[in-house]
């Protein structure tokens, strides 16, 4: 299964809705937001996603209700969240926490880093491209666990 990931949004509309787009074109069959998506209207652009999408809570995420029920329960407020895709335990959580998974899924420091070893450790970096001057994410093939940096 192809597997969109993406991580520190900030309310960056624009850098959303161009991550939607790229989700589309790649034709993700999932999206995983690995938090501080920060206010509600911030997930109008999801909309136009053309897969499912899941997403956890992060530091920065101050409405926290609010993107709850604006995500209609995507967004999970236990962190880390699991997942199972392909036969692969994902856990997905805003700041790193070692735990018991074989893919985990990370954002917070906003800069994209992949760690392979014993795990597979995903961070896509910010897609508000407001620290870095950098937007990126991550589009991961659960089955092969290739793993595709994309910048916009």
């Amino acid at each position: 299964m192809k597997i969109g990931i993406i991580s520190d949004t900030h309310d960056h509309l624009d850098k959303i809705k161009e991550a939607v787009e790229i989700f589309n074109k790649y034709r993700v069959e999932l999206v995983i937001h690995a938090g501080d998506f920060v206010a509600p209207f911030s997930l109008a652009p999801f909309k136009s996603l053309k897969c499912e999408w899941i997403g956890v809570l992060g530091n920065n995420d101050g409405e926290k209700k609010g993107l709850e029920i604006a995500s209609q329960g995507r967004i999970k407020p236990v962190t880390p969240y699991f997942l199972e895709v392909d036969s692969r335990r994902i856990a997905v959580m805003h700041i790193f926490e070692d735990v018991s998974a074989p893919i985990i899924v990370c954002g917070h420091t906003h800069n994209l880093q992949i760690q392979r070893g014993e795990k597979l450790i995903i961070n896509p970096g910010e897609a508000c491209g407001w620290l870095t001057g950098k937007s990126s994410l991550v589009i991961l093939d659960s089955k092969d666990l290739k793993v595709e940096e994309v910048y916009f």
